[in-house]
């Protein structure tokens, strides 16, 4: 494995087990993932959390078994922001879809490996063009794993935001008339997943990033002003863990844009 770009802020969490144990509810809020009875996948997801984002994926894949959901997550959100070249990153996702969808194939009722599937399909799709992935039919893909994962766990705040997405993306690229009758894509649809994700989990940071990035797709720029508040309110979160730094970090990065 090449040396990660370490997260910039290292220092600034120091979660240990039993301390994330007691955070445990909260930190997954988004993704209403089950604290492991395994103490190696624990020790995974505490690296993860203070971000040490290549050691947690180590240590998730060593563990095995409940670990792997960790460095599935770790690798993810390590690509997503922090990984600059473009190769590696598309690479890095693709790593994460093919061990997400080997996960679900051998536990197709856990939530996590059907989401971390889309999750990572879905932003290598936001990397090579979101119309050549549907042309390549990722996107039905996408979808039906983020339904999936819905189904499993309706409370899983972070499906509902990237199905949201997905239906603001598809409608952005080729319309409401292609979006729907090729992809079952919906505005109405689109914006009920957002509203519902911020009900189960309010304090999402990326949460209301994606809301605000959705409304100005499906509404333009009538919509600016709320958007506008959304990414305020995110920007001014107090993040909780590495990752919830990085999506305060974007929040403010869209503000200044």
């Amino acid at each position: 494995m090449a040396k990660w770009t370490a997260f910039p802020h290292l220092g600034d969490f120091h979660f240990t087990p039993a301390s994330l144990k007691k955070q445990w509810a909260r930190l997954h809020a988004g993704d209403a993932e089950p604290l492991p009875a395994d103490p190696e996948a624990l020790e995974a997801w505490t690296l993860f959390h203070n971000g040490e984002f290549q050691k947690a994926a180590e240590a998730g894949l060593e563990a095995g078994g409940e670990g792997i959901t960790a460095a599935n997550k770790a690798t993810a959100i390590y690509a997503n922001y922090l990984e600059k070249k473009e190769k590696a990153k598309l690479d890095l996702f693709l790593e994460v879809a093919q061990r997400a969808e080997a996960q679900a194939a051998q536990d197709p009722d856990n939530p996590s490996a059907w989401y971390w599937q889309a999750y990572a399909l879905g932003r290598y799709s936001q990397g090579i063009s979101v119309a050549k992935a549907l042309a390549q039919g990722l996107g039905g893909k996408v979808k039906e794993a983020l339904e999936k994962t819905i189904r499993l766990q309706p409370r899983h705040a972070d499906a509902h935001v990237a199905l949201g997405t997905f239906h603001a993306e598809v409608i952005d690229k080729v319309g409401t008339l292609i979006g729907g009758i090729t992809y079952g894509a919906r505005k109405d649809v689109g914006l009920k997943l957002f509203q519902d994700a911020l009900k189960i989990n309010p304090a999402s940071a990326i949460g209301m990033v994606e809301y605000a990035n959705g409304l100005v797709m499906l509404e333009g720029d009538r919509k600016m002003k709320e958007a506008t508040r959304l990414y305020e309110h995110a920007a001014a979160s107090k993040p909780m863990d590495a990752m919830e730094r990085l999506d305060v970090e974007m929040a403010k990065a869209e503000l200044h844009d």
